[in-house]
């Protein structure tokens, strides 16, 4: 039990005393009760809950309140020491081994171990597979397993590590310790998968809903990645923390350059670089306000930061389930935050190219094409993203009125002559020339363009040469990505030439319809996001009178951050400053009812809140005479543009010398 907590508890009642005292919460949210109780008599567990939505509690405090020390796997290696922090930081007695730690800092976390002097010990999954790790477990009391990350079981998922297949044995060796399978994101296929890898048929499942209310999924078309990624910054979330996800370790640094040059504070991060710039780079991440990271998407899992703001995507997620778990690293606050998506045909070449030319039998691949299938589905989708992301979990939903669609709703047209005129072009070049070719010359020669290449193959000479005159060059390239999309048209070799399907044939033949979606008008978009800004300007129930008061608790909470060396959510998260500041109060006794105000946060903290309150207290009529003075000292005209007011215009923005639009 952890010594901050009191005296032993030793039964389901416990549990909320413990989370009382411990954690400074009074009730427990959602499914967190009933996982609790039924671990804490000993039963086993597989929970998917969504990112934010408590997980952690429900494994820490069976640890707790059961006798013995609560052992969590987690592949999160990098991250345990900030884990181990936030939890000393309540009081609660927790310690590591992994590959960080010399022997004498290994033995150190051993003997605490074997004397009872620990509530929670993190290991990571490969530990378990030494039979010296082993050995030192049988030697200890056990309350429970807590198995973190657990779809990282799954093989043919997006995380999958193959130490995990190696923690079936837990039941074997100890038969009588409860299991937990924690996970943020599964499919029901995934969730089968969990459940007979880890050995754990007899567990009782919980299933929360996989809504986050408070992040808005928006998708855009790409044009230029970059600028349209600095647009965003610039417009929504200057000074937020984010996250960009790029495909590849070249993408990741032109966009860390990039967003550098023109004022954000960016880092990158990919497996190319030394462990120490990583590490760095992630610890800056989580203490320091207002940084963004640029990565691939060996980052973000585990990141234990409430207050990001947005995630980015510049390219297409391979997979529904890697999209929505990487979105949810966004606003575990939560506030409102964003999900922003650029995609094009580009991705869609890309990532059908990348299928084509990966290890594994044809099964495999089809593995990767349904995955693909379905994040595709959710890009093209007219219907609201939130109903789509929700369906592909199996839970429903209604139409949300805050994703781009239900803002700005597509429109759909009949594109099946378009695609009629695009499939006959590329049968005229495969069986009356002999020739494939990629995106830009098909659309070259359906509008009638005698570019050098053109000339050169006599694709003028073709009868379909000139036929698409009516569309853009963006339509007919989202005519070519949605074609892709639907299994109509397909992409070959390394160059990505488009050949046809077995379907285009019914298309061809007038036997299948081809609806198509049709992106609304920038400056309808322009209107949402602005609408979306609006919404994002000022935390969510927070007075307008106790903004300066939470603006200088996260001040102080900053430096007290950066005196200890840990994250700022490990002295308090923004929602506990949100309700002190909003709260406003005058002794400890009324500070310790404040939710996230725990036993140990009061003595350690308590009075330095305390006189950050009384600081920010003056009387009324002070605060009027200041006021006035203001109104009379504030000139007339001529006054420089202040928060809330109109930003700088486009035009006048230092892009950094970016290239022209690259051809996607």
């Amino acid at each position: 039990m952890a010594s901050g907590a009191g005296e032993t508890e030793d039964d389901v009642s416990g549990a909320v005393g413990v989370l009382r005292r411990v954690f400074g919460y009074d009730a427990f949210r959602g499914e967190q009760q009933s996982i609790i109780e039924h671990v804490i008599t000993g039963g086993d567990a597989v929970v998917l809950m969504p990112t934010g939505g408590g997980k952690s509690l429900c494994y820490q405090i069976p640890a707790l309140v059961r006798p013995g020390v609560g052992v969590v796997v987690s592949p999160l290696i990098a991250l345990m020491q900030d884990q181990v922090d936030a939890l000393r930081a309540l009081g609660v007695r927790a310690g590591f081994l992994n590959s960080t730690q010399d022997l004498e800092e290994r033995r150190l976390v051993e003997a605490e171990f074997l004397s009872g002097e620990l509530d929670l010990l993190y290991l990571a999954p490969e530990r378990l597979r030494v039979e010296q790790t082993l050995n030192l477990l049988d030697r200890g009391k056990i309350s429970l397993f807590a198995i973190d990350e657990a779809h990282c079981v799954a093989q043919w998922g997006h995380d999958f590590r193959p130490d995990y297949l190696a923690l079936s044995m837990l039941r074997e060796r100890w038969p009588e310790v409860p299991r937990m399978a924690l996970t943020a994101t599964a499919t029901e296929a995934t969730h089968r998968e969990i459940t007979a890898r880890l050995g754990m048929e007899n567990a009782r499942h919980f299933v929360a809903s996989f809504d986050r209310p408070n992040i808005q999924y928006r998708i855009a078309g790409k044009s230029d990645p970059k600028k349209q990624l600095l647009e965003l910054l610039r417009t929504e979330h200057a000074g937020d923390a984010g996250i960009v996800y790029c495909l590849s370790r070249a993408s990741v640094e032109k966009t860390a350059e990039f967003l550098v040059q023109n004022g954000v504070t960016a880092l990158p991060y990919h497996a190319g670089l030394d462990a120490r710039m990583r590490a760095e780079h992630q610890a800056r991440f989580l203490r320091e306000d207002g940084v963004v990271v640029v990565a691939t998407i060996a980052f973000g899992m585990g990141i234990d930061k409430p207050d990001v703001r947005f995630v980015a995507h510049l390219d297409l997620p391979k997979s529904v389930e890697g999209y929505y778990q990487e979105t949810g690293r966004a606003g575990r606050d939560g506030q409102p935050s964003t999900a922003w998506l650029a995609y094009g045909l580009q991705d869609v070449v890309q990532q059908r190219k990348m299928i084509d030319g990966s290890d594994g039998d044809d099964a495999h691949r089809r593995r990767l094409s349904a995955h693909l299938d379905a994040m595709l589905a959710l890009c093209e989708t007219v219907e609201c993203r939130r109903v789509r992301l929700l369906a592909y979990f199996g839970q429903e939903s209604s139409a949300c009125g805050n994703c781009d669609t239900c803002l700005t709703p597509p429109q759909t047209w009949d594109g099946t002559v378009p695609s009629q005129k695009l499939l006959s072009t590329v049968v005229r070049l495969q069986r009356e020339r002999k020739q494939k070719f990629g995106a830009g010359q098909i659309v070259d020669i359906l509008m009638g363009r005698k570019t050098a290449k053109v000339i050169q193959f006599d694709h003028d000479q073709l009868s379909v040469f000139g036929i698409g005159e009516d569309l853009r060059e963006a339509e007919w390239r989202g005519v070519i990505r949605q074609l892709l999309a639907q299994r109509l048209l397909a992409v070959e070799g390394d160059y990505g030439t488009l050949v046809l399907t077995e379907a285009s044939g019914e298309v061809l033949r007038g036997q299948r319809e081809v609806p198509m979606r049709r992106e609304p008008e920038k400056a309808v978009k322009a209107k949402a996001a602005k609408a979306a800004k609006g919404r994002r300007a000022v935390p969510v129930d927070l007075p307008e009178e106790a903004v300066p008061v939470f603006e200088e608790l996260r001040a102080w909470r900053g430096r007290t951050a950066k005196e200890q060396g840990v994250p700022a959510y490990v002295i308090f998260h923004d929602a506990t400053l949100r309700e002190i500041a909003t709260a406003r109060p005058s002794s400890l006794g009324e500070l310790g009812t404040v939710n996230g105000v725990g036993e140990n946060k009061l003595a350690k903290y308590g009075e330095q809140i305390l006189a950050v309150l009384s600081e920010q207290t003056v009387p009324a009529a002070e605060q009027e005479q200041v006021q006035q003075m203001a109104e009379v000292a504030a000139p007339a005209a001529g006054r420089q543009p202040g928060p809330g007011q109109e930003p700088m215009p486009e035009e006048e923005w230092d892009w950094g010398g970016e290239p022209p639009v690259e051809e996607e």
